[in-house]
Parts: C-alpha cells; structure tokens; sequence
C-alpha cells in the first residue's frame, strides 16, 4: 500500500527463512539482513532465535514445528499480518535419522517427509499468490549430498532430499516463465567452518542466485568436496 503514497518510503523487502538453526540457517539470514532485507526466522529453538534477533536488524523469530500438521497456514498468516508478504522464501528445515528401510516405521517416514517435502510445498502456496501478482519473486532451498548418493543406514533422509530437490527443479521449470526464481543450493559435504561447506560461504551462494539476472538464472548450484 505505501508504494501508492508519493513521498512514502518502500518498506524494505521481506525474506523469510524456515529452519534456522547454527549454521546454515543463521548465515543465510545474516546476508539477507546484511543487505537491507526484513528477515523473519523460523525454528524451534525459542532461546537461539531470541539472541540472533538482538543482534540482527529488522529481524523477528517465530518458533514452528513444521513437522506438525496443519502448521504452515497459521504460521504464514502470522507473518503476512506482521510483516506483509515475503519477496524471499528460504526453506532450510530437513529431518532424518540413522535407519535403513526396513527397519523404518512408516510412521517415521510419514514425519520425516512433512519436514522434507510436505511442508515447503505447503510454504510455497502460502507465497506464490503475492509473488505472482508482483510479478517477481525468489524461492531458493537447501539441498544435500543424499539426494545425489543416498546412504542406506539414512534412508529417510535420503528419501526426503530427493523428493525435495525434485520439488526445487520442476519448481523452477514451471515459474521461470513467470518471472519467479526457484532454485537449490545442493551441499554434498558436511558444513562446518574452515572448509568449503562454510555456513558463510553457502549463504553466499543463496544470495547470488536471488541476486542473478534473469537470462543467467540457474536452478541448482552444486557445493561438492
């Protein structure tokens, strides 16, 4: 509504990012507010949230389970009330423990790939109305090395990085044309600081591809050892 006021400043853009945590999460909402962007944050610890926003600018913390049906509308409802829509979606969350698939409950699975697959795709309707009226918008999500080279003793979290990275591609090929970026950023390693996995350095990589042009959009970027 501000943009129909002359002399009124544009509220900065909004990024909101789900599964923040140490690492991936946190870096990815540094860069977003470094440069200039609103930041919503999502995850479940309610403490670590509560610091990261004392020392963020413009940034608010939400604790959601999205592994809980029927979390995600209630959660973005929230946010559009709060903050308006978001420009940015980041879908950080993954679950998955040690387990091969025949010791895996289904019901175990049926969780775990709420949190892989489920729930982004609930994220992304909850965004796409506004971004298609815009007419622009980014969508970007971390991938892993197990949907390239799933382990057996991982089952389910291979199961659910696989089905995610196939919801990122056929997500950028049918928006593309639309002008809305959807695209993956796959980690095949273990994050951690002083390697190529840098949360700092992935983060970087999540702020190029929103920031890329439109004739050289990608819809993965592949981080290998």
């Amino acid at each position: 509504m501000m943009a129909r006021y002359p002399g009124l400043a544009m509220p900065s853009p909004l990024a909101v990012i789900l599964g923040v945590g140490p690492l991936i999460g946190l870096a990815v909402a540094q860069r977003f507010a470094r440069e200039g962007f609103r930041t919503v944050l999502i995850g479940l610890d309610g403490p670590f949230l509560d610091e990261q926003i004392s020392r963020l600018p413009s940034a608010q913390g939400i604790i959601c389970d999205l592994g809980e049906a029927s979390s995600v509308a209630p959660l973005f409802q929230r946010i559009r009330a709060a903050h308006g829509d978001a420009q940015v979606l980041i879908y950080n969350a993954s679950a998955g423990g040690r387990g091969a698939v025949s010791s895996l409950a289904p019901e175990t699975l049926q969780r775990d790939l709420r949190v892989n697959a489920l729930a982004p795709l609930e994220a992304i309707r909850e965004v796409l109305p506004a971004m298609r009226r815009a007419g622009q918008g980014t969508l970007l999500f971390t991938g892993g090395g197990l949907a390239l080279k799933p382990q057996a003793d991982l089952a389910s979290g291979s199961m659910g990085k696989a089905a995610l990275r196939q919801l990122a591609l056929c997500l950028a090929e049918e928006l593309a044309p639309e002008g809305l970026h959807a695209a993956l950023v796959t980690v095949a390693g273990f994050v951690q600081r002083d390697t190529p996995f840098n949360p700092d350095l992935i983060a970087d990589c999540f702020w190029e591809l929103h920031r890329e042009p439109r004739k050289a959009w990608r819809s993965e970027v592949m981080l290998r050892p």
